[in-house]
């Protein structure tokens, strides 16, 4: 029980590996990834002691559980979510640690969807294209956990981040979204775009970290046929010949043929990485 490593107890519904992702590959086929909330995991690696760029686990409404073979800092953030040390209540959104051997577990989301697990050393599993984050939609990356898998760790610094109380922000009662309308504006109806831009939609249970799939008003097209595939960016409102836009996040694919209404701004993404299904989406065109 003294090496660097942690076994999984309890996986979870869907446990992963990510850290911030693999930009710069999307001429290849390979999207971003990495978590969903960026801002969590920076935060929550600096009260560990971990570079921002350090891998996490990032677990999905039920949580999970965890038993180190090392001593270890670890902090749990992002969605709000009870977290215990061999039985007994342990702070959430704060470094606390953990004894070699000790069950650490990260119980189901209060609020939210996602919450972050974060270890002194960050998780030392293989890179691949640069990145340790696990990608649904190529296959890339580490498998998601599974029960008795063992996950290594990198070198603790000991070097703790000098935030007491972090200011994190609470999972959205409202989603509210700034998108910059195009590329594809033009093939929607006057009557759509106003749609848009004023209508509320709802978070669809159909969501994942592909994309944010959104229930409402359809958006009426204002031409026949489709294009020819074109690349497609983190944020990009796609619109299926349903009507029903679909906001693409962290796994999303290089490309793709339906037409693009709007771009989100990427500064308000995290907050779509904890929308609950039901949860209100308001689309706000900026500048």
């Amino acid at each position: 029980m003294t090496d660097r490593a942690v076994a999984v107890v309890r996986a979870g519904a869907l446990t992963t590996v990510q850290d911030l992702g693999r930009a710069g590959y999307a001429h290849l086929g390979v999207p971003r990834s990495g978590a969903l909330d960026p801002g969590a995991v920076r935060l929550l690696n600096r009260l560990v002691g971990s570079t921002e760029e350090a891998a996490v686990l990032e677990t999905t409404v039920d949580g999970c559980a965890l038993r180190p073979r090392c001593a270890v800092t670890v902090a749990v953030g992002g969605a709000p979510c009870p977290v215990r040390v061999d039985g007994r209540p342990a702070a959430w959104g704060t470094a606390v640690r953990v004894p070699a051997g000790s069950l650490l577990e990260v119980g189901a989301a209060v609020r939210g969807l996602r919450s972050y697990v974060a270890f002194g050393g960050g998780l030392a599993v293989e890179p691949v294209l640069g990145s340790r984050s696990t990608d649904l939609l190529s296959g890339l990356g580490p498998a998601p956990l599974a029960e008795g898998a063992v996950l290594p760790l990198g070198a603790d610094t000991a070097v703790r981040g000098s935030v007491d109380a972090p200011p994190w922000p609470g999972p959205p009662d409202e989603l509210v979204l700034r998108v910059r309308l195009g590329p594809r504006d033009d093939w929607f109806t006057a009557a759509a775009l106003r749609a848009f831009a004023t209508r509320a939609y709802r978070v669809s249970p159909a969501s994942n970290r592909i994309g944010l799939r959104l229930e409402g008003p359809a958006l009426e097209r204002a031409r026949p046929g489709e294009l020819a595939s074109e690349g497609m960016v983190l944020g990009a409102v796609q619109v299926p010949p349903d009507g029903r836009p679909v906001v693409f996040l962290a796994d999303h694919p290089t490309t793709g043929g339906y037409p693009v209404v709007a771009v989100v701004r990427e500064a308000d993404l995290g907050a779509a990485a904890q929308a609950v299904p039901g949860t209100p989406v308001r689309f706000i065109p900026v500048r």
